[in-house]
């Protein structure tokens, strides 16, 4: 495998930084959409769904990012998600027991129905299942803790991963895959670099590097980089003005984009001299 790109957590505003920056960084001459393998955490796996897919990342900037009059209210608990917050952020505590408490708050948490989460978060997709690219698709069981990778061998419907793998604990909720409950795929690391282990190069788009402990794991980036060329990109600071502070926050999906492009020109020889050695 040639190729790896890694799309990471990072909400809407993520989403819409990602897409920006494919588009700035094929204006300056490098294309990422044509990778082997495309890894999809959170905000990460709408995007890479929509390149997976064969969609165009000017294209896919054009998605319905405002929630509309079909699209189920949300209702966070912000109690349990601060408790959240905290455990995500702590550097003391056994990752795994992190991600077993962070499942049984967000299960205990009452943020709306889960049906109509994923049908509106489906309807932003592109129809039909896996496409032929290779894309994973990461979540957590809410149950267990335990990590999962999807990708179109796993017989788990397209549309529900992506659900499961956007379900901020306690602000969406857990979304059902044949009978186990399952939240966001940042709940274990906010890129899921490790996964693109065998890639010969690998280029990562991770938007809460800057802002997160977890949005970009250095001991993960580390491992990879023992057996592939690595490239971490992440919003700087002229971006993370654009972005502004709440990652759900959609009015800022259009400057979002716009800041991401012209950063995207700016990284592209940088990013070249990584996917184009």
């Amino acid at each position: 495998m040639a190729n790896a790109l890694v799309l990471g957590a990072g909400g809407i505003t993520g989403i819409a930084w990602q897409l920006g920056l494919l588009i700035g960084l094929r204006d300056g001459g490098v294309d990422l959409t044509d990778a082997d393998l495309i890894v999809g955490t959170s905000a990460g796996s709408v995007t890479g769904t929509l390149i997976a897919a064969g969609i165009d990342p000017v294209d896919g900037a054009k998605l319905e990012a405002r929630m509309g009059a079909d699209d189920p209210p949300i209702h966070p608990d912000w109690a349990r998600g601060a408790e959240v917050f905290a455990l995500l952020s702590d550097e003391t505590r056994d990752p795994a027991q992190i991600r077993v408490r962070v499942g049984e708050l967000a299960l205990a948490a009452d943020v709306g129905a889960e049906e109509p989460y994923v049908a509106s978060l489906s309807r932003r997709l592109p129809p039909g299942d896996w496409p032929a690219r290779r894309l994973i698709v990461t979540a957590v069981s809410a149950e267990s803790g335990e990590p999962v990778a999807w990708d179109r061998e796993s017989n788990v419907p397209l549309h529900r991963a992506v659900a499961a793998s956007c379900a901020v604990p306690c602000i969406f909720p857990a979304v059902t895959i044949d009978g186990v409950r399952y939240v966001d795929g940042g709940v274990r690391s906010g890129t899921n670099a490790d996964l693109a282990e065998g890639a010969e190069r690998v280029v990562v788009l991770a938007p809460l590097a800057p802002v997160r402990m977890r949005g970009a794991p250095a001991a993960e980036l580390d491992a990879l980089r023992q057996g592939s060329a690595v490239s971490l990109l992440a919003p700087d600071a002229a971006v993370l003005a654009a972005l502004g502070p709440n990652v759900l926050d959609a009015t800022r999906w259009e400057p979002a984009i716009e800041a991401a492009i012209e950063q995207g020109r700016r990284l592209a020889g940088e990013v070249a001299a990584v996917w184009l050695r």
